[in-house]
């Protein structure tokens, strides 16, 4: 393998509100399906904004324990038969990124609405159960979790491994509900990454995985390849991202992948639709690529899916993967009025757009300053 050939991508998964499986979520995003929907497990009346774009798995019997958990066995099972990977890991290292981990099973617990142990809410002790992992690390990176969970993973076959599962995932809890809700004076009534009247972001869930290898299986050709993973934290403030640190992390993913600006084909912006982010993550990559790149075709898949939190970052280097294989970039929607520091920028809208695409770059930012950006390239 060449300095930058990358490691190969054996095997995906993903859920979340549009669809089940990679294949469902790609063809939501290219048909411009929206996963938005009235709230489904809290009492609408008691926030502002009254929508999520949750994935409607709870039934008549309304809210349970342990979703985060489901999503993530789902998402791992599909990763592992996609690679030909048997489901009894041993110690195959299984990395997760998380912003909540259980935290909706605590709330339920709290209320004595569920009986719930301590070692439910820790992933590792379903993953054994399910796979018999023995070698499981979740880390809580926010935002960026599941893609600083993808920097560990190619870590790891760079010292040795031969296989790693990399996942994240995340469910809405009330708590973030609420907190969301009480941050937004005007209560979104929808994602609009970069456009002049978005209003800030709305919570989706799901979970999202890939099984990475140290070489490609001959028989088994791979989807694509993880080419580099760059990752920062700056702590400049709570939540507010600072462009600068972006512009360094994007950078320095694309000297670990060896490649420029230019290279580039596809950006899945990171596009959470609140006003600080998207005008931080725009900056960030007019300060790399130039005030007007040219080439790379943009999209942010949030303005359907919502913001998935840990598994945000893997679910949009999925999308990148199909987008690459079948040509297709799914559009951005409600992207109406763009901000001036897009204007330039060729964001897909409205409608998928044919491209021929062979890399693609993956942003994903998250509270704190935890900054990460993945390159991927396509089957070769």
């Amino acid at each position: 393998m060449s300095e930058h050939a990358g490691w190969p991508i054996a095997g995906t998964g993903a859920v979340a509100s549009i669809g089940r499986t990679p294949a469902e979520i790609f063809d939501s995003l290219c048909a411009g399906t929206s996963g938005l929907h009235p709230m489904r497990g809290f009492e609408r009346s008691y926030y502002t904004g009254d929508r999520l774009y949750e994935i409607d798995d709870r039934g008549a019997a309304g809210d349970v324990p342990g979703r985060a958990t489901a999503f993530l066995l789902e998402a791992i099972a599909q990763a592992l038969a996609e690679a030909g990977v048997d489901e009894r890991l041993g110690d195959i290292p299984v990395l997760v990124g998380t912003g909540l981990r259980e935290l909706r099973s605590v709330e339920l617990w709290a209320r004595g609405e569920v009986p719930y142990t301590a070692g439910e809410l820790h992933f590792g002790t379903a993953l054994r159960e399910r796979f018999g992992a023995t070698m499981t690390h979740t880390v809580s990176n926010a935002c960026s979790a599941s893609l600083y969970a993808l920097s560990l993973g190619t870590d790891l076959l760079a010292a040795g491994a031969e296989t790693v599962v990399v996942a994240g995932v995340d469910a809405v809890t009330e708590s973030m509900v609420g907190i969301a809700d009480r941050l937004q004076s005007v209560a979104p009534d929808a994602v609009r990454p970069f456009d002049r009247n978005r209003r800030g972001t709305i919570l989706g869930e799901g979970a999202s995985a890939v099984v990475l290898r140290r070489t490609e299986d001959p028989a088994r050709p791979a989807p694509g390849r993880v080419r580099g993973v760059a990752v920062n934290c700056d702590a400049h403030h709570t939540t507010a991202p600072e462009p600068g640190s972006i512009a360094t992390a994007i950078r320095d993913a694309h000297r670990r992948a060896g490649v420029t600006p230019e290279d580039i084909d596809l950006v899945m912006l990171h596009g959470t639709g609140t006003h600080a982010n998207d005008a931080a993550e725009a900056r960030a990559i007019r300060a790399v690529f130039g005030p007007a790149p040219q080439k790379a075709l943009m999209t942010a898949m949030k303005s359907m899916t919502g913001h998935t939190s840990g598994a945000s970052g893997l679910h949009s280097l999925i999308v990148a993967l199909r987008a690459m294989e079948g040509g297709l970039v799914p559009p951005t929607l409600g992207l109406d009025e763009p901000i001036e520091d897009v204007e330039e920028f060729r964001i897909v809208r409205d409608a998928a757009a044919p491209a021929d695409l062979a890399l693609a770059q993956v942003n994903a930012f998250g509270f704190g300053g935890i900054n990460a950006v993945a390159l991927v390239a396509g089957r070769r």
